[in-house]
């Protein structure tokens, strides 16, 4: 190693549930600073997810991260002049960080529709195991799967 491992940072749980990942989850899905904005979208949303699924929204949205969390990644490395795709295991935040990215991502990309209302739907989605994050992430493992010949270059 080179350097000394940066330290990982403490993320504010978010008032309401006192829950840190949820709390990232707003930091993530803020634009331009406004965190008010975005935990009123995120609030908003676990009421539509209260509404709908008749239990408590913060399991549902859990469920449905975990659901859409990759297990494996692929990371480029280059040996000996060639680039490889080597698959690697993702720890549990970073697979967590990842699908809230992922999440955000599509919820943005539709039109249309209210952002937290989008963004329930996406979180319902991922809850009963189907919409394009799930694809996503299946895609991922996939990927990781064809070059597990490269697994050997994990270093």
């Amino acid at each position: 190693m080179r350097r000394r491992s940066a330290e990982k940072r403490k993320t504010t749980a978010d008032p309401l549930y006192n829950s840190p990942v949820l709390g990232k989850f707003i930091n993530i899905l803020m634009i331009n600073g406004k965190k008010s904005t975005a935990s009123k979208i995120v609030y908003e949303c676990l009421t539509i997810l209260q509404e709908k699924f008749n239990e408590d929204p913060l399991k549902v949205f859990y469920k449905g991260l975990d659901n859409a969390r990759p297990r494996m990644v692929v990371k480029s490395r280059r040996i000996g002049g060639a680039t490889y795709q080597v698959p690697m295991e993702v720890d549990k935040d970073k697979g967590l960080s990842i699908a809230m990215h992922w999440m955000r991502d599509y919820v943005r990309a539709k039109k249309g529709r209210p952002m937290h209302v989008k963004l329930a739907e996406e979180v319902a989605n991922t809850y009963k195991n189907e919409g394009p994050v799930i694809k996503k992430r299946d895609d991922t493992h996939k990927m990781a799967e064809a070059n597990r010949a490269f697994a050997h270059f994990r270093f």
